[in-house]
């Protein structure tokens, strides 16, 4: 709807609603139901004007309508909600003070909103600002010219956003990298243990790698996923991730951009996607082919049609799907010694805050995360950096009962490991013992492509000895991280940050074994 569309109510004493509303990405609801229901592509809308009923006259509820209908039409169907969800905190808040519905917005209302609101939620008036000059500007009777002169006087505060990535929050904000690696190995542990699904697997991993919002992994279908063939014989995996531009219909797949993929996850993914491509070629709801099948299929039907997108998981389904495959690895975080919260959004922060710190600039980094601009990345760039360029002994012993990066266990003899009678079994390194004593045993039965024994104290394998050389392996890798650090480079130092927490851990359960209660 164009603004001249409501303007006809203008001189009218009873406003008139149309008979139907076609908003941005094409859904048609009915204006004058108590309820606006509809899925925006996947996701799914419900605004609810039953929820203003005691806070708000009939008459204010009735013109709030045209407004809204006008964002309905001409912005994203979520902001719609936000702007009701906004607006109804509003007239609680004013109907509380003045015991009664409200019936009109004026100036003074809209400034004693002001006033109960704290530097850092005066961002919820703030995002009614724009809608209530719109709400003025149709002619529509519910907001005063003196409340929009007022908040045309006034500078409110926005959202606060990057709060999390700027101060490297430890529940909400970006991973270290000691918790990167320690998700990705808890990841590929449980995976291999068959505790994972293929499924999740993988869009954890995709989390990982590409960092997209769950909007943009709920709308990938098959056909998304592509294989190519280089001149020089070698293989590329690249999945076509939809664009989600702001101020157009976010459930759209009309703009692409194309990511490249780690060979092994990419020949994963390449085989999965053929699997779901066969178990969706008998579904008649792909009117060209089981290749429009999503890529993460729902795991549960729903009633709701979602037209284009049947079968598909909603962004919210995606985000609930990925925090509980993280869940359930239950893996420590260095900086609170509790289980990681890890969140699809968490993932993203940490992919730009991991680009900005190899050195990539605003422009790389909006490209990765899909903006349009520069204008919102600029937070991870002067995010305070959580490398540690100098740990200790003493830091890092004090850091590993946190972490809880030591995989294995702590044995008293090689009696009791699982491979004892078999010498093949038995970890040495001339490095830190001259005499070959045993760091410890490995219970895995088979070949292993790590580097031993360096590898071995994340390893759920690994069998150390109570009185093995442990702190001389700890000494070493310290050692080792200074020279890097003066030598080459903080990144490449930094490598290893995780295990020199596990060799302490290690160090750490060996002296209470032995009663050792010596300063470190």
């Amino acid at each position: 709807m164009t603004e001249h569309r409501a303007i006809t109510c203008q001189s009218s004493i009873r406003l008139s609603l149309p008979t139907k509303v076609r908003t941005l990405s094409g859904a048609v609801f009915d204006p004058d139901a108590k309820r606006w229901t509809f899925h925006d592509g996947l996701q799914p809308i419900n605004v609810n004007f039953e929820r203003l009923s005691g806070c708000a006259t009939d008459e204010l509820i009735a013109a709030a309508k045209f407004p809204l209908i006008w964002y309905a039409e001409n912005a994203q169907a979520v902001t719609t909600v936000n702007l009701f969800d906004n607006l109804r905190r509003l007239l609680l808040s004013v109907s509380a003070a003045q015991g009664q519905p409200v019936g009109i917005i004026d100036a003074s209302q809209l400034a004693t909103y002001r006033a109960s609101l704290t530097w850092e939620t005066e961002w919820k008036l703030g995002g009614l600002s724009a809608f209530f000059k719109k709400w003025e500007s149709l002619g529509v009777p519910g907001v005063t010219k003196a409340a929009v002169r007022l908040l045309k006087s006034v500078r409110l505060k926005g959202n606060r956003k990057g709060v999390a990535v700027l101060t490297m929050d430890p529940l909400m904000g970006p991973l270290t990298d000691i918790e990167r690696s320690a998700t990705q190995a808890a990841l590929n542990h449980a995976f291999a243990a068959g505790t994972v699904a293929l499924d999740d697997y993988l869009l954890a991993w995709l989390c990982l790698l590409l960092g997209q919002r769950n909007i943009q992994f709920a709308l990938l279908k098959v056909c998304d996923v592509r294989e190519i063939a280089k001149d020089d014989g070698a293989t590329e995996y690249v999945l076509r991730v939809p664009r989600v531009k702001q101020g157009s219909a976010a459930g759209r797949r009309e703009q692409f951009k194309e990511r490249l993929i780690t060979p092994n996850i990419g020949k994963m993914l390449m085989d999965y996607a053929s699997s779901v491509r066969a178990r969706f070629g008998g579904d008649d709801t792909f009117s060209i082919g089981p290749s429009q099948a999503p890529l993460f299929p729902q795991k549960r039907t729903t009633k709701k049609a979602r037209p284009g997108f049947h079968h598909h998981m909603s962004p919210e389904g995606i985000g609930k799907r990925v925090k509980s495959v993280f869940e359930a690895l239950q893996v420590y975080s260095e900086r609170t010694g509790e289980p990681l919260k890890v969140t699809s959004k968490r993932l993203r922060q940490t992919m730009a805050t991991s680009a900005a710190r190899e050195g990539h600039g605003e422009l790389i980094i909006a490209e990765l995360l899909d903006h349009s601009d520069t204008q919102n990345v600029g937070i991870y760039v002067k995010a305070t950096p959580e490398i540690i360029e100098r740990i200790d002994r003493a830091l890092a012993l004090r850091m590993a009962p946190l972490a809880h990066a030591f995989a294995g266990v702590v044995i008293g003899s090689e009696s009791v490991a699982i491979r004892g009678d078999d010498p093949k079994s038995r970890i040495v390194d001339p490095r830190f013992d001259e005499t070959m004593k045993p760091m410890g045993n490995c219970g895995r039965d088979g070949p292993c492509a790590f580097m031993a024994p360096i590898a071995c104290y994340t390893c759920k394998y690994f069998q150390a000895w109570v009185d093995g050389p442990h702190e001389a392996v700890l000494d070493y890798l310290l050692v080792e991280r200074g020279r890097l650090i003066a030598q080459v480079d903080v990144r490449i130092a930094t490598v290893n940050d995780r295990t020199i927490l596990a060799v302490a851990e290690v160090v750490q359960l060996a002296r209470e074994r032995r009663g050792v209660t010596e300063n470190a």
